[in-house]
């Protein structure tokens, strides 16, 4: 296969789909929706054995735990796939919404209109529910999209994408409008990072190894978050019991994702008695803690069965795991867990447990991620949570969209003016 001319050809095919979806009506873009939702329900054994071929060739090259976590299928995972389109079908409309519209002195009337940005690239790994997430996110915010998933989720990808062409055509909105590609020839996201004919906005998703390739080689915009290393901040004023199932459910729900937390901060005040009551819950699940020399002497005097203890690196504050190990610090106060958090976070989520209103407004205001939150887990920072239907990712910029990127993040705005004949003098 001549991998440009085949990357070029998708290109092509998604800039022409691209003007057609971002002309299609509300009603149309959510039948062909709610189409592919019955596509998917319809083939769930296909999908099931596309999944299962993949799955097999991940255990055969060894691929890690929380990769063959990301990759696998169920119907679970495709009951949530089929509910995330309908949640996205029942969401607003962003295409065409008129804004901020005012008279200027000269009686024109000025404002923006929002629009999509034409074709996304999208570059992801393992996660086969991506595919739906994204086709759907593109679809209903009037973009054309071309994915690439990776190769160790190929069978996986074709399959659902057979249901999205399925989809699409029987809504009467064209097949290439969403493309998969088919080749796992590395070769392909060369060529797809540097299309900006016909490609205008990139959006990685998945390890730092590839965030960081196509952050340094797309000569088309992109939006990305590096990694996930996400804090856990115990403050003085925090609620025991609600900061013990914070920490827990933020570190242990699921391993593998960029909003887990794997950096624990912990006030001085409330060490001993926090730690006290943490380390056997966090013991059940056999967690590796590299840890401050505060931490380490409190722990001595405590039962650690099933936890492995070691002193911190520095690095190990910058780390994210995307597996069973936590970090944890002792901080002084506030300002001390805030500059940590600001110095060594990848400005992707972070959390503080208190019952004090000035301590989390301070924490809120001052702390620089894409969510920032109170009393809640870091879990919680995704699209579909958010009540955005579902994500193309999460963007940790700080221009265009910042934190879950849904629909209107997909779009943008240009100014629109209305006239009656003025002209200017």
């Amino acid at each position: 296969m001549d991998i440009k001319a085949y990357m070029l050809s998708l290109g092509e095919a998604a800039k022409a789909s691209a003007s057609v979806v971002a002309n299609a009506s509300t009603a149309q873009k959510n039948s062909a929706l709610m189409s592919i939702a019955k596509e998917l329900d319809s083939r769930r054994d296909e999908l099931l054995r596309a999944n299962e071929k993949d799955l097999q060739i991940a255990k055969h090259n060894d691929l890690d735990a929380a990769l063959l976590d990301r990759l696998a299928l169920s119907t679970k995972v495709i009951d949530g796939m089929i509910e995330g389109l309908q949640q996205v079908a029942a969401l607003a409309d962003p295409v065409g919404e008129v804004s901020d519209m005012a008279y200027r002195p000269s009686g024109i009337q000025v404002g923006k209109m929002r629009v999509p940005l034409g074709v996304i690239g999208i570059i992801y790994e393992s996660r086969p529910n991506v595919t739906v997430e994204a086709a759907s996110l593109c679809l209903k915010s009037g973009n054309a999209t071309i994915l690439r998933g990776g190769s160790e989720a190929s069978h996986s990808n074709l399959a659902i994408a057979a249901c999205v062409a399925s989809g699409l055509q029987l809504a009467g909105l064209p097949a290439a409008a969403v493309q998969v590609v088919e080749t796992t020839d590395r070769e392909a996201v060369g060529h797809l990072i540097t299309m900006e004919q016909y490609v205008d906005v990139i959006v990685p998703r998945g390890g730092k190894g590839l965030i960081e390739r196509v952050s340094r080689d797309a000569t088309v915009n992109v939006i990305k978050h590096l990694d996930g290393n996400c804090h856990v901040y115990v403050h003085d004023d925090a609620e025991l019991k609600m900061a013990c199932e914070i920490t827990v459910n933020a570190k242990t729900q699921r391993y593998g994702t960029c909003n887990t937390a794997e950096s624990l901060l912990v006030a001085e005040s409330l060490a001993k008695e926090f730690l006290t009551a943490v380390t056997p819950l966090l013991a059940k699940h056999r967690l590796d803690l590299r840890v401050c020399q505060s931490t380490k002497l409190i722990l001595e005097s405590l039962d650690t069965s099933g936890l492995s203890i070691s002193l911190a690196a520095e690095d190990d504050w910058y780390e994210e795991y995307l597996a069973p190990v936590l970090s944890i610090k002792v901080v002084k106060n506030l300002g001390q867990a805030i500059a940590h958090i600001n110095h060594y976070s990848s400005q992707h989520t972070e959390t503080i447990i208190s019952n004090n209103h000035d301590a989390a407004m301070q924490f809120i205001r001052a702390v620089d991620s894409s969510s920032v939150m109170v009393n809640a887990s870091t879990r919680f920072a995704d699209g579909f949570e958010y009540g955005l239907g579902a994500e193309i990712g999460i963007s940790t910029d700080k221009i265009h969209a910042r934190g879950p990127v849904g629909l209107e993040g997909l779009t943008s705005q240009k100014y629109i003016v209305l006239g009656k004949g003025q002209i200017r003098v």
